[in-house]
């Protein structure tokens, strides 16, 4: 009998003008983008958190801790790719990843195909193992005033 575990990520990024928008490692056409210590790729970061989680490995910040130089501005995908052999190393493997991003602005949906693809390269799983879906706030919070963006996701895990 194999052994599930499921993991569980939340993230929030502010939005800025002046900075790049990454999203799920593509990155988005937007007059703000996301502030943070990496290139504050609220989606990669989520998916990591669960995927860590899952594993009993702790969280994103205790791998790559944003007190850390070497983290500054960096690609998410990396840090996606470590989590990855991080999880292999412990003998597991990704069921699926179910993600919600929340954004006013830029429309998710469009990018969505795209993202996945990236992400199941990165992670070397099938696109169809990923699911991201795309919700506004109705322009209530900080979400809907355009403030900054925010993401869930949940993560099964397997033993292989």
């Amino acid at each position: 009998m194999n052994k599930f575990r499921i993991g569980f990520g939340y993230d929030v990024h502010q939005l800025q003008e002046g900075y790049d928008f990454w999203l799920g490692g593509i990155k988005l056409d937007h007059s703000k983008g996301a502030v943070g210590h990496s290139d504050a790729d609220v989606l990669i970061h989520v998916i990591c958190d669960a995927v860590l989680g899952a594993a009993n490995l702790r969280d994103i910040g205790y791998h790559f801790s944003d007190q850390d130089p070497q983290y500054k501005g960096i690609d998410s995908k990396i840090l996606l790719r470590q989590v990855m052999k991080l999880l292999r190393e412990k003998g597991y493997e990704i069921g699926n990843i179910d993600s919600t991003v929340c954004l006013q602005l830029p429309k998710v949906n469009p990018h969505i195909e795209a993202i996945k693809k990236c992400l199941a390269e990165v992670m070397e799983i099938d696109e169809d193992d990923i699911s991201i879906k795309a919700t506004t706030t109705e322009k209530l919070g900080f979400v809907g005033r355009e403030e900054g963006v925010s993401a869930y996701c949940n993560a099964l895990i397997y033993k292989k």
